[in-house]
């Protein structure tokens, strides 16, 4: 089942990412989807924020993978200029390493992505408002997303 939320403020986005950090677990996967200047990490940031994540979280473009300490670790990933070096990144070990993994650009390589995920589609209305579609996939994800909408 999807799920709809509309931001129409940046603060709006940060509570929404507020609110499925207080839901995490272990091993939780987020993919991001949605255009540049979407949000996604806006997103982030909030995540990384409420999970006590006390470094400046910024844009992983050229290194790819960005590790954070907090309540749990957070692997902040973008995959934009991946291209066919994906392999090399042993990117299915980060799935299990009892963290939350966050992965931009997700579209890229959705082939690569675990079956248990929560999607989280971002539409641009305007310079601030945005609509986020979440679509869990597995039961824990499913039930982060009740607990935080």
């Amino acid at each position: 089942m999807s799920h709809r939320f509309i931001a129409r403020t940046e603060e709006d986005t940060i509570t929404l990412a507020e609110n499925l950090e207080s839901a995490k677990f272990p091993n939780m996967v987020i993919c991001l989807y949605g255009d540049l200047s979407s949000g996604k990490t806006l997103f982030v940031k909030g995540f990384a924020h409420a999970l006590e994540v006390h470094d400046d979280v910024t844009s992983p473009t050229f290194n790819i993978i960005k590790e954070y300490v907090g309540q749990l670790p957070l692997f902040h990933m973008e995959v934009y200029r991946c291209g066919d070096d994906i392999e090399c990144l042993g990117l299915e070990e980060y799935f299990t390493k009892k963290g939350v993994v966050i992965i931009e650009w997700a579209d890229l390589i959705e082939e690569r992505l675990p079956k248990e995920r929560l999607d989280i589609h971002i539409q641009v209305l305007d310079n601030d408002a945005r609509i986020f579609m979440l679509k869990p996939h597995g039961e824990k994800h499913e039930e982060a997303v009740e607990a935080a909408i």
